[in-house]
């Protein structure tokens, strides 16, 4: 009698191309790239919440290259990595959607001065910067559905 393992639920090596879940590393890797890169190319002012933006995209960018290194070398074959990856994904659900939600408030507060002081590069900085609001949440929106395949996943193994 064959018994479910693991190993048949998470995928390991190209699979993970094709299986669902894991077919949103690829869109998470390129928007929270690009989140990472809108802000940095932005004045990072005011610098806390602007810190944790920048905190978070790295932090996501960097774990999920490991997550999906870790996922592609077969690495996560032991009963404890669909429950880490539901869990992973949460955590950064949470972060980014506050990094978001902290973006698109200095994102409005800047545009309340931008009448006043109009110039060519303050509207190009409020221009990347709302880029980087719409790709933060769309972020949020990729690793969510990550969560919620993965937590489907994990009820099954």
């Amino acid at each position: 009698m064959a018994s479910t393992t693991s190993g048949d639920i998470l995928p390991s090596g190209g699979r993970i191309f094709v299986t669902i879940p894991d077919v949103f590393f690829i869109p998470e890797f390129v928007f929270g790239g690009l989140v990472w890169i809108l802000v940095a190319s932005t004045r990072v002012e005011p610098a806390n919440p602007l810190g944790w933006v920048m905190f978070v995209s790295v932090f996501c960018f960097v774990f999920t290259t490991l997550w999906f290194f870790i996922f592609l070398c077969g690495a996560n074959q032991s009963s404890v990595w669909p429950l880490l990856d539901t869990v992973y994904h949460f955590v950064a659900i949470v972060f980014y959607l506050s990094a978001a939600v902290d973006l698109a408030f200095i994102t409005i507060t800047n545009a309340s001065v931008l009448p006043i002081i109009a110039s060519f590069d303050l509207l190009k900085i409020y221009r990347l910067e709302i880029a980087a609001v719409v790709m933060s949440y769309v972020a949020t929106l990729l690793y969510f559905l990550h969560a919620i395949f993965s937590a489907m996943r994990w009820k099954r193994s």
